[in-house]
């Protein structure tokens, strides 16, 4: 968590190996990736990270399905094969079946939002990163959002690195912490977490606030 400029998003490339550091080591799952060539990190990120950005990065007019399914795609996986895990992707992030033929613009922000969860999930990462994941949406939506990624790791035993601004959001999380200036200034467990037990059924944040496509 930081302001913005803090170094926040800098931090999240070198974790999801998008960037290099200019010293020092980065050990993922014990292997040493801060040397590696451009297509060995692709391999890493293929295989080991998944990806969950602020602004969705969906196709608009393409199925629900089809958007998890993508990143198989490069992998030489069978079409049967990318559906099949896109279906569970999809039931990991709690998003309702009845939608997995819908066009992503016929959604919600909160529904695409665990729409880019599932694609970030579909390839069984080791770790998942989310950039300011609420950013774009409402905070009912948003508390949505927060409770599928508490879910994830409590029952997936899913790593979750989410990177925020606010405090509210990041008091969702187990630890924090907290940079400036490209410096960690405070790292500890989060004493009061906020954890969600109630939240709206998933049809009821299709047609919530901020939806202009839903139909």
């Amino acid at each position: 968590m930081g302001p913005s400029g803090s170094g926040k998003s800098t931090l999240m490339h070198i974790i999801g190996c998008l960037d290099t550091p200019t010293s020092g080591e980065y050990l993922l799952d014990n292997k040493d990736v801060s040397k590696l060539s451009d297509d060995e990190l692709a391999d890493i990120r293929m295989q080991k990270i998944g990806f969950v950005f602020q602004s969705f990065n969906l196709l608009p007019r393409a199925t629900v399905l089809r958007n998890v399914t993508l990143p198989l795609v490069y992998a030489g996986i069978s079409k049967e094969e990318r559906e099949n895990q896109a279906k569970e992707a999809l039931r990991g992030a709690a998003f309702p079946e009845e939608f997995w033929n819908h066009y992503s613009n016929q959604l919600s922000g909160g529904m695409m939002q665990r729409v880019a969860i599932a694609r970030a999930l579909v390839n069984n990462p080791t770790l998942v990163l989310a950039d300011e994941p609420t950013g774009n949406l409402d905070t009912k939506t948003g508390e949505v959002v927060l409770d599928t990624f508490q879910r994830l790791h409590q029952d997936q035993g899913r790593t979750i690195v989410l990177i925020t601004h606010e405090p509210y959001v990041a008091e969702h999380a187990e630890r924090i912490i907290n940079i400036r200036d490209g410096n960690i200034v405070e790292d500890g467990k989060v004493k009061n977490r906020r954890v969600i037990n109630n939240h709206p059924a998933p049809e009821q944040v299709r047609y919530g606030a901020g939806n202009h496509n839903a139909k």
